[in-house]
C-alpha cells in the first residue's frame, strides 16, 4: 500500500512541477517536435536528437515487461504501454500504482510476447540505445543543451522524464525476475539498475519466462440418477 501511495503522490509531483514550475513553454517547440519526429534534424542540437529518440526507445524496454506483466493484472497494460510512447513515465506511474503482485505467467505467448520475452528483441534494444547515447555525447553540444534545459519546458521534462523512467524501471523487476525462476539478486539484478542501456541488457540476457498452464474449469460428470 505505501508503494502505491508513493507512486501515486511521485505522479501527482511530477504533474504539478511540470505545469507550475518548469520553464515556461517555447513558442518553436510544435516545430521542434515536428521537425524531430520527422527526421528533419538540420540545425538541432544531437543532444536533443538523440535524448527524443531514446524517449521513443524506453516505452519498448518498458512495453517488454509491462506486456508480460500484464497478463495477471485486472488493469490493462497496453493502455499504458501505448501512453508512455507520448508522454512517458506520465503514463507508466498509474500502472505502477494500479497494479498487483504478479510473480507468474499464465497460458500461452501469442506472437508478440514470444518477441518481447525473446533475446532478439533485448539486443536490438541494446544496439539501438547505445548508438544513441554514442551519437549524443560525442555530436552534441551540452552549453546548448542546458541552455534549452533552462528556458525550453519541452527539452526539461523531456529530461526529467528520462532519468524518472531510468529510476522506475527496477521497481517492475522482483516480479519478473520471479517469473523466470531467478529468486537471487545477481549480476543481472546490478545491470538492470544502470540507466538505459542496463536496461535494455536485461532483456537481452534474462532467461525466457516459465510460463504455467491456465486453470481448466472441472468436467462435471453426471451421476447416475441424472
Amino acid at each position: 500500500m505505501i508503494g502505491k501511495i508513493g507512486f501515486w503522490l511521485l505522479w501527482i509531483g511530477f504533474i504539478a512541477y511540470a505545469s507550475l514550475l518548469a520553464p515556461p513553454n517555447d513558442p518553436d517547440t510544435i516545430d521542434l517536435i515536428t521537425e524531430l519526429s520527422t527526421g528533419r534534424w538540420d540545425g538541432i542540437n544531437p543532444l536533443v536528437i538523440a535524448l527524443f529518440n531514446i524517449m521513443g526507445v524506453f516505452p519498448m524496454i518498458y512495453s517488454s515487461v509491462l506486456l508480460l506483466d500484464g497478463r495477471g493484472q485486472k488493469t490493462p497494460a497496453w493502455i499504458f504501454v501505448v501512453g508512455s510512447f507520448a508522454v512517458g513515465a506520465f503514463a507508466i506511474l498509474p500502472y505502477l500504482a494500479l497494479r498487483r503482485p504478479n510473480p507468474t505467467f499464465v497460458g500461452e505467448k501469442n506472437w508478440l510476447l514470444k518477441w518481447l520475452d525473446s533475446r532478439w528483441n533485448g539486443i536490438a534494444l541494446t544496439l539501438g540505445s547505445i548508438g544513441l547515447l554514442v551519437y549524443g555525447l560525442t555530436a552534441g553540444n551540452w552549453a546548448d543543451f542546458v541552455q534549452q534545459w533552462q528556458s525550453s519546458r519541452f527539452i526539461h521534462v523531456m529530461s526529467l522524464d528520462f532519468c524518472l523512467l531510468c529510476l522506475l524501471f527496477p521497481t517492475l523487476l522482483p516480479n519478473d525476475r520471479q517469473r523466470r525462476g531467478l529468486h537471487q539478486r545477481d549480476l543481472l539484478w546490478v545491470i538492470s539498475c544502470v540507466p538505459l542501456v542496463g536496461a535494455a541488457l536485461y532483456l537481452a540476457l534474462r532467461p525466457s519466462i516459465l510460463s504455467q498452464a491456465a486453470p481448466t474449469s472441472p468436467v462435471l460428470v453426471p451421476s447416475q440418477g441424472d
